[in-house]
């Protein structure tokens, strides 16, 4: 039988967990009973567990803007992966008539991205060596194309429509496109039997 107070596995999964946050800055984890660091939600939200942060006095929900403090940290530990680029459109759709229109692409670009990495991850490491990724630089710059070209969209910076344009690929020797043929087709028949499984 529980303890009273305590939540069984079942939901505890369900559920949130509730940090108070405290005028002092201090964030307070109700689930364990400790005090933790910005650091400590980074590392749940990298482990995957849900959680709502609240004002201990008002208990209005500031997750938010703590999952942007937490993001402000990792960029100036050198953790960066938001360009300046990226961070000036972002910024720019603020009051834009398109605002609204961003958060779900953001949304939705990021959900396809999870739920491929880790399938993509599985695939190449059992079928490739170390020099495996050579190959898909260049497809992983044609998509940083089309995103950027996504991104100029909203901004209005290109007219809809407008096809991307990739950059250029190098010409490879006639052996080189053979091993990378055959480097797809040992991908893609590993991804094929991913999704069967």
């Amino acid at each position: 039988m529980a303890e009273p107070g305590s939540k069984s596995a079942e939901s505890k999964s369900s559920e949130p967990i509730i940090i108070k946050k405290y005028a002092n800055r201090r964030l307070y984890n109700t689930d364990s009973s400790t005090y933790i660091t910005l650091d400590h939600l980074g590392a749940m939200t990298r482990e995957g567990r849900e959680f709502k942060v609240v004002d201990a006095k008002s208990g209005e929900d500031i997750t938010r803007s703590v999952l942007t403090q937490i993001i402000m940290e990792e960029e100036t530990r050198g953790q960066t992966m938001l360009p300046v680029s990226f961070l000036r459109q972002l910024i720019s759709m603020y009051g834009d008539s398109m605002q609204s229109m961003v958060p779900p692409y953001l949304e939705a670009s990021m959900e396809a991205f999870r739920k491929n990495q880790e399938q993509f991850r599985t695939a190449v490491s059992g079928a490739f060596g170390a020099g495996a990724f050579k190959p898909f630089e260049q497809l992983a710059k044609q998509n940083m194309a089309m995103f950027q070209a996504a991104a100029d969209m909203l901004t209005g910076r290109a007219k809809p429509g407008a096809a991307p344009q990739a950059p250029a690929a190098e010409p490879a020797p006639a052996d080189e496109l053979k091993q990378l043929r055959e480097q797809m087709a040992a991908l893609q028949a590993q991804l094929d039997k991913l999704a069967k499984g």
